[in-house]
């Protein structure tokens, strides 16, 4: 090594010395260059550190722009048929809740409803004549009912009179006729043979006829008493005859009156009968009511009016036009309660859930919105379509599902922006 340094040395000794410029050293090219190198450096950093700054950005963040204003479409029909008399209300116009937007003719449903009164009116005059009726029968039938009753009680005392007059005529009026009889004939004869003594005695002259005319005079009064007593008992028979016509007759009355207290028992019937007859008139009173009732609301129904606030839009109805009942009219979008429904894949699901906040990008105005997730959806679109698909056929093919999220946007003042439903909308929702 020394050996070389000494030979250079010599050969610069022999060598003349000339004078030159001094040479200016040409910056490295490429990436020996320390500024690129120092660029590149700053740049990767840069690069590092916006990579790192996405990646906590995006993280927690899940985006979709398959997602769409949805709102309560309210759709009006009319509840009645009839001819338009007018339309209040014109295409896209803004109503409030209450408000008339389209009137049928009434007149129809008027008379209807007047009928309904007149009817109701007739039902009512009658439940009240019935109701009147009801205490009237019922005094009636219980005036009847004690007549009867009474009736009864002194037809058996009757009865029972004719009865004692009966048994005494058959027992103890007969029965002293016949004793005053028998004592009467037992005169008569005593009397009788008195007399056939005293003949041949007065005869002989053993008496007087004094003697014999009083005994004589005797036997005549003695068989006149025994006629008057016959008599009697003939007459006894007779009594006994009237009075067993009498206790017929008293027994016939007593018949009568019961059959008079069973048809007054049976008129308590009639009682129950008004009463239920009021019943029935009431029950029209209610029915003709109802009737009413039913009537004022197809009245009501001329009038057809908005449910709620929003914009009336879709309108399918003219003045003299002819609609029937169900038939749509038009629609009503409240546009101040609307939401966004994000359609995200079933693998964006696993940290959402509901109150985290949301960002909605409305593309027809370009702008941003807050919101946050309101709930999501208990099923996938798929299940819930008109036809859902049926993977046991036997080609099932595995497609990532999406299910529908609810997102509430914060409250957007109108002259900003607003929000209809079926406008396209980007969505990303903050799941951290």
């Amino acid at each position: 090594m020394s050996v070389e340094i000494e030979d250079q040395v010599e050969n610069a000794v022999e060598v003349p010395l000339e004078l030159e410029e001094p040479v200016v050293a040409e910056p490295p090219k490429g990436l020996k260059n320390p500024k690129v190198q120092r660029f590149l450096i700053l740049g990767a950093i840069v690069l590092v550190a916006v990579a790192i700054a996405l990646f906590l950005y995006y993280r927690n963040r899940e985006s979709t722009d398959d997602a769409q204003v949805d709102g309560h479409i309210t759709p009006i029909a009319a509840k009645i048929s009839g001819r338009v008399q007018e339309v209040l209300v014109h295409d896209n116009e803004q109503v409030k809740a209450g408000q008339v937007l389209v009137k049928i003719d009434p007149r129809d449903y008027q008379a209807a409803l007047d009928n309904a009164n007149a009817a109701l009116a007739l039902a009512q005059s009658e439940a009240q004549s019935a109701t009147v009726d009801v205490p009237r029968t019922r005094e009636s039938v219980n005036s009847g009912t004690s007549n009867a009753s009474a009736g009864l009680l002194g037809a058996e005392a009757d009865l029972a009179r004719a009865q004692a007059a009966y048994a005494q005529a058959q027992n103890s009026d007969l029965a002293y006729a016949q004793a005053n009889v028998a004592k009467a004939q037992a005169n008569a004869q005593l009397a009788q043979a008195d007399l056939e003594r005293y003949k041949p005695l007065m005869e002989k002259g053993e008496i007087s006829k004094q003697q014999y005319d009083a005994a004589k005079a005797n036997a005549d009064a003695t068989a006149s008493a025994l006629n008057a007593e016959q008599e009697k008992i003939a007459q006894a028979t007779s009594s006994i005859d009237i009075a067993k016509a009498q206790l017929n007759a008293a027994r016939a009355k007593v018949e009568q009156a019961r059959a008079g207290v069973s048809s007054a028992h049976a008129d308590v019937q009639q009682i129950s009968m008004r009463t239920a007859d009021v019943q029935g008139k009431l029950a029209k009173v209610e029915q003709a009511r109802a009737m009413v009732e039913a009537a004022q609301l197809n009245l009501s129904y001329t009038e057809i009016v908005a449910p709620v606030d929003g914009v009336a839009t879709h309108k399918q109805v003219e003045n003299g036009q002819i609609v029937q009942s169900g038939q749509g009219l038009l629609v009503v979008v409240p546009l101040q309660d609307v939401w966004v429904t994000a359609n995200f894949k079933e693998t964006q699901l696993k940290k959402m859930r509901p109150g985290q906040k949301a960002e909605v990008k409305v593309d027809t105005y370009g702008k941003t919105f807050s919101g946050h997730v309101d709930s999501i959806a208990g099923a996938t679109g798929a299940v819930l379509s008109l036809l859902p698909p049926e993977n046991a056929t036997g080609n099932y093919v595995k497609v990532v599902q999406r299910i529908p999220v609810k997102i509430i946007v914060d409250p957007i003042p109108e002259q900003k922006a607003i929000l209809r439903p079926g406008m396209n909308a980007d969505v990303t929702v903050i799941t951290e």
